[in-house]
């Protein structure tokens, strides 16, 4: 989190040249992100406010680099025992933003509740990032 609280930044949908706000404080609680964030005051940012405050945009998600992996063959168990191969799973990860998205990868996070980059990014095997987050959250909530 040492990232996000020295120069972090919260997007709109990803997209670097629309920074909507600033991040005042992040940090890990019950294993999940989070943040305290204040909205700009030019009229890109008081927009994206307005519909956060009514309730129209909900979605919330992270930029990230993924610092180390581990990679869990077909049929075996992850180190931690949690998931079950052929997969990979992110060990250790750099959030680089935060962002108020329209349509979140996972929709079990967002504005108000305890919160969790797809930029189009693809890992070096080719899988996408978004393919990737969904692998997750399937090898997560199938338990």
């Amino acid at each position: 989190m040492a990232r996000l609280n020295q120069i972090g930044c919260v997007l709109f949908n990803h997209k670097r040249d629309i920074v909507i706000a600033k991040v005042i404080k992040a940090w890990q609680e019950g294993g999940r992100g989070c943040a305290k964030i204040q909205f700009d005051e030019d009229q890109e940012s008081d927009t994206i406010y307005k519909k956060v405050k009514s309730g129209t945009l909900k979605g919330v998600s992270v930029g990230y680099t993924v610092d180390s992996w581990e990679e869990v063959a077909a049929g075996k168990k992850s180190a931690d025992g949690r998931f079950t191969g052929p997969c990979e799973i992110a060990k250790r990860w750099t959030p680089l933003e935060i962002s108020i998205v329209s349509v979140p990868a996972d929709p079990t996070v967002g504005v108000g509740r305890e919160m969790e980059s797809c930029t189009g990014a693809t890992h070096s095997r080719g899988t996408d990032c978004y393919t990737r987050q969904l692998q997750i959250n399937y090898n997560k909530y199938r338990r």
